[in-house]
C-alpha cells in the first residue's frame, strides 16, 4: 500500500477529458483558455467534417461551462458532442459526452437523470474499451449518491475506486476517492478519520499538480479543524489559499462552496453578521449558475444567521420548513437531516411536516433508477 501510494504522489495530474487537439492542456489550465481554445479548434474540426476531433473538442466545451457556471450552453455542448461521436461510431467519445451531461444533471440537482446517464457512460465505455472514461462514470455514480446522503450505498464504491486509482497511479482520482471518503466521514462525526484523510488529499493533489483537487481539499480541512478545533482562523487562513487557486482558474462553482463554507466557519465562530454577508455571497453565486444544492445550502446558512441576529422564531420556523421541503424534493437526506437539525439548535423545532411525517423520517434516499445504477457498478471491469 505504501508503495502505491508514493507512486500515485509522484504521478502529475492530467485531464482526460481534454482530448485531440486540446490534450496537452494543463488540468490547471483557466476555464476561460479551456474554452477559447475549445471553441476554436471546434470550427477546425467542423471545418474538416471530422466528427470525433468535433465530439473531443465539444467535450471539452461542455466541461468548461459547466464549471464556469454557463449550464445552458454546457448542456448544448454536450449533446453536440455526443451526436458527433454517434455519427463518428465510436462509443469512447460517445461515453464521454454522457459522462459530461450526467456530471451537469447532478449539479444541477436532477439525480433520477444524472444515474441514467452515467450508468449509460460506463456501460458505453465499457463496450468501447475505454477503462478511463469507464472509471469516471463510476465515481460520478459514486458522487451522486453520496451527494444524496446514501453512504451505505456508495462507501464500498467509493473505497473500490480510491484502490484501483492508486493502483493505476491516477493522482486526480485518488483524490478526489480521498476526499469523497474523508466527507462521509466528517458528515457522520468521525473528525480525526476526516481530518487525515483530506489532508493526504492536499499533499496528494499538490505533489501532483492538481490545483483544483487541492483547494477542494483544503476547504475539507478547513471545515474539520473550524467544527473539532473551533479554530476559525486557521480555517478561514486555508479558505483563502483556496479561493485564490479557485479565482486563478476561474472555478465558480468551487469557489461559492467556498465562500459557503466561510460563511459557516465565521457562523460556528459567532461572527453571524459577517457570516450572513457570506451565505448572501454564495446564495447569489449559485443561483447564477442554476446549482440548486447549494443554493439550498447557503440558503440554510442565511436563515440561521439571520435567526441568532434577531429573526423571529415563526419566520425561522417557516424558512426552515420551506427548505425542508426543498431538500426533499430535489433528493438530499444528509441537508435535510442538518435542517431539522437547524431547528433544534435554534429552539424553534419540530417543524410542522405537510407530507404527515415526523421530524427526522424520510422516505428511500435514492431513486430506484440510482440504486439499479449503483448495484450495477463493477470496479473489476477497469482491470
Amino acid at each position: 500500500m505504501a508503495g502505491q501510494v508514493s507512486r500515485t504522489r509522484r504521478a502529475k495530474a492530467s485531464a482526460p477529458e481534454y482530448q485531440g487537439a486540446l490534450e496537452s492542456l494543463s488540468v490547471n489550465a483557466s476555464l476561460p483558455e479551456v474554452l477559447a481554445r475549445a471553441m476554436e479548434e471546434l470550427r477546425t474540426a467542423e471545418r474538416a467534417g471530422d466528427r470525433r476531433e468535433e465530439a473531443r473538442c465539444g467535450l471539452a466545451v461542455a466541461e468548461a461551462c459547466r464549471r464556469l457556471g454557463r449550464v445552458e450552453e454546457a448542456d448544448r455542448a454536450w449533446k453536440a458532442s455526443y451526436r458527433a461521436a454517434r455519427s463518428a461510431g465510436h462509443e469512447g467519445a460517445m461515453a464521454w459526452a454522457l459522462w459530461s451531461g450526467g456530471t451537469l444533471a447532478r449539479q444541477r440537482g436532477a439525480f433520477r437523470l444524472a444515474y441514467r446517464l452515467l450508468r449509460l457512460a460506463a456501460e458505453t465505455g465499457e463496450r468501447g474499451g475505454d477503462v478511463v472514461v469507464r472509471g469516471y462514470s463510476l465515481a460520478g455514480l459514486a458522487e451522486t449518491g453520496r451527494i444524496q446522503g446514501d453512504y451505505a450505498a456508495v462507501r464500498r464504491l467509493h473505497e473500490q475506486l480510491l484502490a484501483e486509482a492508486r493502483r493505476r497511479g491516477e493522482a486526480r482520482h485518488t483524490v478526489w476517492a480521498l476526499e469523497g471518503i474523508a466527507q462521509m466521514h466528517r458528515n457522520t462525526g468521525a473528525y480525526d478519520e476526516a481530518l487525515a484523510l483530506f489532508e493526504e488529499a492536499a499533499d496528494t493533489a499538490f505533489r501532483a499538480e492538481d490545483r483544483r483537487g487541492w483547494a477542494w481539499a483544503l476547504r475539507g480541512i478547513a471545515d474539520v479543524v473550524s467544527v473539532r478545533d473551533a479554530d476559525a482562523e486557521r480555517a478561514l487562513s486555508l479558505l483563502s489559499q483556496a479561493e485564490q487557486a479557485c479565482r486563478e482558474m476561474r472555478l465558480s462553482s468551487a469557489l461559492a462552496y467556498n465562500h459557503k463554507m466561510r460563511g459557516n466557519v465565521l457562523y460556528r465562530a459567532g461572527r453571524y453578521e459577517q457570516a450572513r454577508e457570506m451565505y448572501a455571497l454564495a446564495l447569489e453565486e449559485f443561483q447564477e449558475m442554476d446549482e440548486p444544492r447549494g443554493t439550498a445550502l447557503s440558503r440554510l446558512g442565511l436563515v440561521k444567521a439571520s435567526a441568532r441576529l434577531g429573526r423571529d422564531a415563526a419566520h425561522t420556523a417557516a424558512d426552515l420548513a420551506e427548505l425542508r421541503s426543498t431538500l426533499d424534493r430535489i433528493g438530499l437526506r444528509h441537508a435535510r437531516d442538518m435542517v431539522d437539525k437547524a431547528a433544534v439548535e435554534l429552539g424553534v423545532g419540530p417543524l410542522p411536516d405537510h407530507r404527515g411525517r415526523e421530524q427526522g423520517a424520510a422516505g428511500p434516499v435514492l431513486p430506484s433508477v440510482g440504486a439499479e445504477a449503483l448495484q450495477a457498478a463493477d470496479v473489476e471491469g477497469l482491470r
